[in-house]
């Protein structure tokens, strides 16, 4: 099925049937070097942090809560159909998002993003340092996690994240 524009979509949590639209979705973005990409196995294995926006039974929108610590979580992998953008589609997904880590207990959400204005309209501001104690940050280096890497600023993803923002919003 084919979602029409201008209809309506739901934001809901993401169930297996709808990897493979996520990944539609992100292979388009990771092509123009905006989301890193992901390989369909790890789509399939993180489906649970994914909360998607679907028109009728298309997937046109996606984004993802990864958990890096007891107070902070990241928002990954906010994409959303260029034909839908401007329509709420990833706004909707940030008050999911929102929801969700303030259900887990979270109350600080991260993310790396070429999209600093649509991320600042939603209470995100530019990360300056690291707002982790020396033990905390001791911890999330034995992370195999990519994106706690790139919280971290660690050189090794440098080449990844050039020209991204990371940017913290408190909850």
């Amino acid at each position: 099925m084919t979602a029409v524009p201008g209809s309506q979509f739901v934001v809901r949590r993401a169930r297996t049937p709808d990897v493979p639209g996520v990944a539609r979705l992100v292979d388009s973005y990771a092509r123009q070097r905006i989301l890193l990409a992901k390989e369909l196995v790890t789509l399939f294995e993180d489906v649970q942090e994914f909360q998607v926006a679907v028109a009728g039974e298309t997937v046109v929108g996606c984004g993802a809560l990864h958990v890096l610590w007891e107070d902070l979580a990241e928002v990954r992998t906010l994409a959303v159909e260029p034909s839908w953008r401007g329509r709420g589609v990833g706004h909707r997904l940030i008050e999911a998002l929102v929801l969700q880590a303030k259900e887990l207990g979270v109350s600080r959400l991260f993310c790396l993003t070429f999209e600093v204005d649509f991320f600042g309209r939603h209470g995100f501001r530019p990360l300056d340092g690291l707002p982790v104690s020396a033990e905390v940050y001791a911890e999330l280096l034995r992370s195999m996690d990519e994106g706690v890497a790139e919280f971290l600023d660690l050189a090794r993803v440098k080449p990844n994240t050039l020209g991204n923002t990371r940017m913290l919003r408190q909850l």
